[in-house]
């Protein structure tokens, strides 16, 4: 039986079918006519775990705005297919799942991942795709 996690991996290897492929550093752009542009920055890879952003920004003043920025985790062990929200932030907020070693907010990280569920689905119907294009490293 799936349960949260396994739906948000499944979301997120559909905006991203390589997603366990990439590294740390790699960086891509989604454009959706209409909306704003989507980014994807892999922040931390090791052999059983990743840490990705996935942003949406705004120019104002010259600096670029979150609105909104998460980090996810996403788990690479073999037939444990899950990822998690870990914060979120925008202009006015910022908001840590796991705020230190051993900590962990409960409520807010069902909401988070229930966010994150919510902002997966409406990236898809809003046309995003971060699949590789012509020109990315392979």
């Amino acid at each position: 039986m799936s349960d949260q996690y396994d739906r948000l991996y499944a979301q997120l290897t559909e905006l991203i079918p390589d997603l366990t492929e990439l590294q740390p550093g790699d960086h891509r752009k989604s454009t959706a006519t209409g909306f704003m542009d989507l980014s994807l920055d892999v922040l931390f890879k090791s052999k059983e775990k990743m840490r990705i952003a996935l942003a949406h920004n705004y120019e104002q003043n010259g600096d670029l705005i979150p609105d909104p920025d998460m980090e996810i985790r996403v788990y690479l062990i073999e037939g444990w297919n899950k990822a998690e929200a870990l914060t979120y932030q925008d202009a006015r907020r910022y908001d840590a799942v796991y705020p230190e070693p051993g900590k962990v907010y409960p409520r807010l990280k069902k909401s988070l991942n229930a966010f994150l569920k919510v902002w997966l689905t409406n990236l898809k119907k809003q046309g995003h795709s971060l699949a590789p294009q012509a020109g990315d490293k392979e």
